[in-house]
């Protein structure tokens, strides 16, 4: 767990709840010890703060910890007052209806994407993405789709962050290779998954975009080589484009918050 001393307690223990969401399960203390660069009494204190302001959960029969009451009722906060979610629904309802396919909806995270919403398709597919998961952003149709849009400097700085890690024979090695990529994506607006994250899945996705352009997000269809083609995705690039032109119009006065770097 890599923790930022300028910022003090509050990130170290902002950097504890992180390493305990991460295992996606109740956790024993010591393998947050494991998974932490804390000494064990800071990190134990650490613990013990967030147990007692209900930001951890604490399960005294298996003495196991979990995200707490308290940061669940902040999560939904957010989700309402400071993501597209809750404005996309019913256009991500929409698309799925006519498409019955995997839709997605997702917000930049720093570097990373964070997944806001999932409509699974008629028949679902087994997929890492899953709404409130973080992603790579370099490997990723909706990650690509916002990197490519983002000012120059920062684009650069958030490439310079990517981790490269070759999921498959078709992820981007570097920068260079990703930044030829997303020039195509913003003169076509339009952005593909070419099995680059997990292999057979693909997708199509494209950036929601403000009146000047900046991404506020994007929404993807995703599917699998086994049924679909990346042709059978492009075709339905208008139905994708329409939605998320419809997402912007009713974001329009929407103050998202500034992505962290």
């Amino acid at each position: 767990m890599g923790v930022s001393h300028s910022d003090g307690t509050v990130g170290k223990a902002l950097a504890v709840l992180d390493v305990v969401a991460s295992f996606g399960r109740p956790v024993r203390f010591a393998e947050v010890q494991a998974a932490s660069d804390l000494p064990k009494a800071t990190l134990y204190r650490l613990i013990q703060t967030l147990t007692n302001q209900h930001m951890l959960g604490f399960d005294a029969q298996n003495h196991t910890y979990q995200p707490g009451t308290r940061l669940m009722r902040l999560a939904h906060a957010a989700w309402q007052q400071a993501s597209l979610a809750p404005i996309a629904r019913p256009h991500l309802d929409r698309l799925s209806a006519q498409l019955g396919q995997t839709v997605h909806l997702a917000q930049l995270d720093g570097a990373q994407v964070l997944y806001l919403d999932k409509r699974n398709a008629t028949r679902p597919i087994a997929m890492f993405s899953d709404a409130g998961k973080i992603g790579p952003g370099y490997c990723t149709g909706v990650g690509k789709a916002m990197l490519a849009f983002l000012p120059d400097e920062k684009r650069a700085r958030l490439l310079q962050q990517q981790s490269y890690y070759p999921h498959t024979d078709a992820t981007h090695r570097n920068a260079e290779s990703l930044e030829g990529e997303l020039a195509e994506i913003r003169q076509n607006r339009l952005s593909f998954d070419r099995e680059e994250h997990e292999p057979t899945i693909i997708c199509v996705a494209v950036p929601i975009l403000d009146k000047t352009d900046h991404p506020l997000g994007a929404i993807s269809v995703t599917s699998s080589t086994l049924r679909h083609s990346l042709d059978d995705l492009a075709g339905l690039a208008p139905a994708l484009t329409e939605a998320a032109t419809e997402i912007a119009q009713d974001a329009s006065g929407l103050l998202m918050p500034s992505e962290t770097t």
